[in-house]
């Protein structure tokens, strides 16, 4: 019952704030019937229609509220002398209970007034469905703090004009982009959180999955939903050989492939492939299919590096950024020997994207270690240590210096 109903809640509050335009108010309303359900289903059973019964709901206790307030206004009036006696006209339940609206919901969360961080909480909190608390734990925050960033992220829609509606033309596509991105962001957090004892957050990169799902539904034939969904799916598959005893990060050289799941990565293979052969080539669906080709290989020595790296290669000429560069760097070490690599790495040396992180010393200390240059590789592993904020990496650096210290 659970799943069904967080299933139900973009659906259910796309169609209140369509039909009411209240972000807040449909908000609590949608969580009223949803306690509502959860106390009733269980002794009277699923309703027929669980949607319109969550919808029916929840915008009786919208309609209970704008009468309230119709009568408070009406009071205040005719005790001021303006009305002597009148109604204000309340919204009644009106059509449309089974459309789709998750993605104006996710647009709207996705609006570019806010940043990435209140993009991703107001994400989870109206469309994942996920509580305040759930939110805060995942990003280690107290739940006041995070409470505080997702009701200013409402204000500054608010402020900014949001609209409930599909924007048209190039605002549809700047938008998507957002949300691909949005998403995207939320299965890399969980995935491999920034900080904490705990490598992955599973509820993060459920809900990502999921949302992901929802979106290739609605919008089947583009290319980069696709490839997004696909890259989360030939990801989550190696999630059960990631990590050893104690939680211990196992990198994906080392990884037994046994368990990684194959369901997941038939799944996204074919989403990839599909996608690559009738749509325009993006990044999503390149990274995809190097997820793809590394899922395919039955151990590490069977990787097809060469084609990684040529796909890499096309990935920074159209999605140029740091984290690419490190990854192409890897790749161009296994097939042009480490050298290569570090060539690529000397260009991101002044790069502000990534001052303070220990990606590229780690990278840098991998790659001098397969150079053979132990005491250099043993100074990026200890300084990247020091950088790491996640307790699994860290203490899988502190053992990459250890044994060369050894």
């Amino acid at each position: 019952m659970e799943e069904l109903l967080r299933g139900l809640v973009p659906r259910v509050l796309g169609v209140l704030v369509r039909r009411y335009g209240s972000f807040d108010a449909c908000e609590d309303a949608v969580q009223e019937a949803l306690l509502a359900a959860v106390v009733q289903w269980p002794q009277q059973g699923v309703p027929d229609h669980p949607m319109a019964w969550l919808v029916t709901v929840a915008s009786r206790r919208l309609v209970d509220l704008r009468r309230s307030e119709a009568a408070r206004q009406q009071r205040e009036l005719t005790a001021a002398g303006f009305l002597s006696a009148a109604e204000l006209v309340v919204p009644g339940p009106g059509d449309g209970d089974g459309g789709d609206d998750t993605l104006a919901l996710l647009l709207l969360c996705c609006h570019p007034a806010l940043s990435p961080d209140s993009q991703m909480a107001l994400t989870l909190r109206a469309v994942g469905g996920l509580t305040t608390g759930q939110i805060a734990s995942a990003f280690l925050v107290p739940e006041a703090t995070m409470g505080q960033r997702i009701s200013r992220a409402k204000q500054r829609i608010k402020a900014a004009g949001g609209e409930f509606r599909l924007p048209e033309g190039r605002k549809l596509h700047d938008r998507m982009q957002v949300v691909l991105h949005v998403l995207y962001l939320i299965f890399n957090e969980g995935y491999t959180a920034t900080s904490g004892a705990e490598l992955q957050r599973a509820e993060l990169t459920g809900e990502a999955v999921r949302l992901a799902r929802q979106l290739h539904r609605l919008l089947s034939r583009d290319g980069e939903v696709a490839g997004l969904l696909a890259l989360m799916l030939l990801t989550e598959a190696r999630q059960p050989a990631r990590t050893g005893p104690g939680g211990v990060l196992i990198p994906l050289a080392e990884q037994d492939r046994s368990r990684w799941r194959g369901d997941l990565i038939a799944e996204g293979t074919e989403l990839v492939t599909r996608s690559l052969a009738r749509n325009p080539v993006g990044p999503y669906q390149l990274q995809a299919a190097i997820a793809a080709l590394h899922d395919e290989a039955e151990k590490a020595a069977d990787t097809d590096w060469p084609q990684i790296l040529v796909l890499y290669g096309m990935l920074e000429r159209v999605w140029p950024n740091p984290m690419v560069r490190l990854n192409r760097a890897v790749a161009a070490g296994m097939v042009h020997g480490p050298r290569a690599g570090l060539d690529l790495l000397a260009a991101l040396d002044g790069d502000d994207r990534l001052a303070g992180g220990h990606r590229l010393l780690a990278v840098r200390a991998h790659l001098l270690e397969m150079a053979g240059d132990g005491a250099a590789a043993l100074a990026e592993y200890e300084a990247a240590a020091r950088r790491a904020t996640s307790l699994p990496e860290r203490r899988y650096l502190e053992a990459r210096a250890g044994r060369l210290a050894g």
